[in-house]
């Protein structure tokens, strides 16, 4: 049989995972990155993991056919190499492939962007499995995402498309850390809505959040909204209808440009499901070009399945785009 391992590259972890040819993850494991190290020590120690994954899942080095890697920031995954990663100083233009030919000089070498990895995974062995023709977002400290056209990532001629997040959604809104004002991100992030969870609590001295968080406004987290909209709270419910909403406008954009089979919502507030899900498709059915009573299919608006696994399976079957 042959296997595949699927690597997610992080600035705090190095997860990996054997992925067997049903897309299933038969062991898995985790080091530290150590990102401010060298390329070549943090190279070592991604092999090293890789070598201990095969040894504990009990199988032979050379049935290992393929070792897929989702990166962060921009890659080139014609020539194998990371060219940018903020995250990790020493990782501009690096021979990724190449260094890890050394420990594996048998084994085919892949690698993407991580959100297009996890996006790709979502694909083949996840929420939009069977499809071709596929966006993934992922809502968390920023909003990531992939996508997805006839089987292969789409990540532009200079290999850094799919800046899902980096949309404008509202005109000289709030400053985002690219350097742009109004980001979708800043709005549909985890993060934004944070941000306007605090910001709404000033306006509702009476809200249960004030008594949620004990009044230390560093504890407001992602849940802090919707379990006190989930009590009755009109501050709660007052958030996540803005918030929703905002998620809803950059939807509708993605779908209105890409017309995707299925759009793919992840991140951790993913794991709110229907509450929501289902306003956003609401909103989205009105503001969608062609939507409404034309008689058109419509893009399914489905939660993300396969949580943190997604980047390693995605990693793992980037061999496979196009098939």
């Amino acid at each position: 049989m042959a296997y595949y391992i699927g690597i997610d590259l992080g600035g705090i972890n190095i997860a990996a995972g054997i992925v067997d040819e049903n897309y299933n993850i038969i062991c898995k494991g985790s080091v530290p990155t150590g990102r401010l190290r060298s390329f070549e020590e943090i190279m070592k120690d991604m092999a090293d993991l890789c070598k201990k994954l095969i040894a504990d899942a009990g199988i032979d080095e050379q049935e290992v056919k393929v070792i897929g890697i989702g990166s962060p920031g921009t890659v080139d995954a014609d020539a194998v190499k990371v060219l940018y990663a903020n995250n990790l100083p020493d990782f501009n233009n690096a021979p990724v492939g190449d260094e890890l030919k050394k420990y594996f000089p048998h084994v085919q070498v892949c690698i993407e962007n991580d959100a297009n990895a996890a996006a790709y995974g979502e694909m083949v062995a996840g929420a939009a499995k069977g499809e071709s023709d596929v966006i993934m977002i992922t809502l968390g400290t920023g909003v990531g995402g992939g996508i997805i056209i006839d089987g292969k990532i789409y990540s532009g001629f200079n290999h850094s498309g799919g800046e899902l997040g980096h949309m404008v959604i509202v005109t000289d809104g709030v400053q985002c850390t690219c350097g742009r004002k109004g980001c979708w991100e800043t709005y549909a992030s985890v993060t934004g809505l944070i941000r306007q969870t605090a910001e709404i609590m000033k306006e509702y001295p009476d809200s249960c959040m004030h008594a949620m968080i004990d009044g230390d406004e560093s504890k407001i987290s992602g849940r802090t909204s919707f379990d006190a909209m989930r009590a009755g709270d009109e501050a709660g419910k007052a958030v996540v209808a803005q918030y929703e909403k905002y998620i809803a406008v950059g939807v509708s954009n993605l779908i209105n440009i890409f017309a995707p089979k299925k759009l793919v919502v992840g991140g951790g507030i993913s794991k709110e499901g229907e509450t929501l899900l289902a306003p956003v498709r609401e909103f989205v059915a009105k503001e969608s070009y062609g939507g409404g009573d034309t008689g058109l299919p419509s893009t399914e608006i489905v939660a993300a399945e396969l949580g943190n696994d997604a980047g390693i399976i995605g990693a793992a079957m980037l061999f496979k785009q196009g098939e």
